[in-house]
């Protein structure tokens, strides 16, 4: 049986994402806390917090990993039609707290994101390292949300949500293409989805997702702020 690392609060380290289990599949190490200096360390080397209340905290890099690369999103003719349909806008970080926590309300499977999460991921944002995209419907009203943490040239997508048909597509379109305009190698997805997949995202080896992280998480992105510009403007884009 192999024994996992645990992690010391006061010892500031991970082993290499390479030596996960393969079953369960990317499970690296176990303890240590959720600080700012931890979870940014963490996701520099492709490692992420998924634990729930009764576990402690524990830390994974799967192999594969689904990810997204911005020009790939996929574009459906169905949600073409709602794309045309105006029916929903798009804003950054300007609702983290509510974002972060309807991610974990809306999941009828139960939620990872422990009051712990919400603050350590809170404090992330504080510092202008975590972020919240927020959909809203034509009523002004959420419609759905994600958040994430972005580095360098990539964003590592936490969670998301969706209370209205369409409205997680519709917020990835979005996103995608305007981490595309501000030159993002990647979106991480972590583990992949049906609903991901049908949106251009794949699952690449562990080797090539590492690879890729360390190529582009030093380079500074193109932008200068949160501020969504991209636009839909219909079917010749």
């Amino acid at each position: 049986m192999t024994t996992l690392p645990w992690l010391e609060p006061d010892h500031l380290w991970f082993p290499p994402a390479e030596e996960a289990l393969d079953d369960p599949d990317g499970l690296l190490a176990l303890g240590g806390d959720l600080s700012t200096d931890r979870l940014v360390l963490a996701y520099r080397n492709g490692i992420f917090p998924w634990y729930s209340d009764d576990q402690p905290i524990l830390w994974w890099s799967p192999d594969p990993r689904c990810v997204l690369f911005p020009p790939d999103i996929h574009i459906s003719r169905s949600l073409r039609r709602t794309l045309n349909q105006g029916r929903f806008r798009v804003t950054a970080d300007r609702a983290f707290s509510r974002i972060i926590r309807l991610c974990g309300s809306t999941r009828a499977e139960g939620t990872w994101i422990t009051d712990d999460m919400v603050a350590a991921y809170t404090e992330l944002h504080r510092q202008g390292i975590a972020h919240s995209i927020e959909l809203w419907n034509r009523n002004n009203e959420l419609a759905g949300g994600m958040y994430g943490v972005a580095l360098g040239r990539c964003f590592f997508g936490e969670s998301m949500f969706s209370l209205e048909t369409n409205a997680s597509k519709v917020l990835m379109v979005h996103l995608a293409n305007q981490l595309r305009l501000w030159g993002y190698r990647m979106m991480d997805c972590q583990v992949e989805s049906d609903h991901l997949l049908t949106m251009g995202a794949r699952s690449i080896p562990r080797a090539e997702f590492l690879s890729i992280l360390r190529a582009c998480v030093d380079q500074k992105p193109d932008q200068s702020d949160w501020t969504f510009t991209w636009e839909w403007r219909g079917p010749e884009v």
